[in-house]
């Protein structure tokens, strides 16, 4: 069994309802959720002429392989309706793999730990509530020390 953490958000309708429905679906076909995060709610990042976002983190136990899991991950996206039309822009839902186990993978798929987690406050505070003792396979601190660290000033509050 693998554990992953993963990063809900969205911002468009009904935001708290597409994050739950998100975690149904990911316990459905993706494993176990044993932890998750309350929900935040953050300016836009990059493009900032948007609604608002809401994230969530999540703890899942996986039987599935990374490169399963972000593929179960995508489909869920579709089922719910995204349609990636602007980087960065608006959307129903985004699913992200923050970290697995201490896994380092680099493909075409799949970056695992996510590339922009040490600079993405409304990833780390939600993360560091659910593990903040958790270590960054690449940086070696712990989730709360790469968040007292983080250098991104967008306004993350909690829900």
């Amino acid at each position: 069994m693998n554990t992953a953490y993963l990063l809900t958000g969205g911002n468009m309708g009904n935001r708290a309802f597409h994050l739950q429905q998100a975690e149904q679906y990911i316990q459905q076909y993706c494993g176990e959720i044993v932890c998750s995060s309350s929900i935040y709610e953050t300016e836009a990042w990059g493009f900032t002429d948007q609604p608002a976002f809401y994230n969530q983190a999540l703890e899942l136990k996986t039987a599935l392989s990374p490169d399963q899991l972000m593929r179960k991950l995508l489909e869920i996206e579709l089922e719910m309706g995204r349609i990636r039309t602007q980087k960065m822009g608006p959307r129903i839902i985004d699913l992200d793999i923050l970290l697995i186990d201490d896994l380092i993978i680099e493909s075409e798929l799949l970056s695992v730990p996510h590339p922009a987690l040490t600079e993405r406050r409304f990833a780390l505070l939600p993360l560091a509530e659910i593990a903040p003792l958790l270590i960054h396979p690449i940086e070696g601190k712990t989730i709360t020390a790469l968040l007292d660290s983080c250098t991104d000033t967008l306004n993350v509050q909690k829900k």
